[in-house]
């Protein structure tokens, strides 16, 4: 199954009911596939994008090295992902990771990490910034 399809199969389980925004996220890494759903909460601040989800995922599982990301979105407009899920595609990602988004509607594009997030941050040796 394509990164798409199984990001856009998670899609179905979101937990979105105060944003209305579903979204579903896959990873490929290692040779395998992981998927998640955002997950919203009463308390905004405890909510969590798919991206990160499905990240964490793969790393639970032992994978430190991410190959992929798909991201699906409702509406005409694929989404972007947030400056937090960014951030973690870095911690696990080389700058030239594709990421590919797409809508319900059909768009898809494809972007390389360094593109949406060209300056990451990034400790130095030492625990430094």
């Amino acid at each position: 199954m394509r990164l798409i399809d199984c990001a856009r199969q998670a899609r179905s389980h979101a937990y979105a009911p105060y944003s209305g925004f579903s979204c579903g996220a896959a990873v490929a890494a290692g040779g395998k596939v992981y998927s998640a759903s955002n997950v919203e909460n009463a308390s905004y601040g405890l909510s969590c994008c798919a991206e990160r989800i499905a990240i964490f995922r793969a790393v639970t599982e032992g994978q430190r090295n991410i190959d992929a990301v798909a991201v699906v979105g409702g509406g005409d407009t694929p989404p972007l992902p947030c400056g937090a899920c960014l951030q973690v595609i870095a911690e696990f990602a080389t700058d030239d990771i594709p990421i590919a988004l797409a809508c319900e509607e059909g768009t898809t594009v494809t972007y390389r990490l360094e593109q949406l997030l060209p300056c990451p941050f990034q400790l130095e040796q030492g625990g430094t910034s």
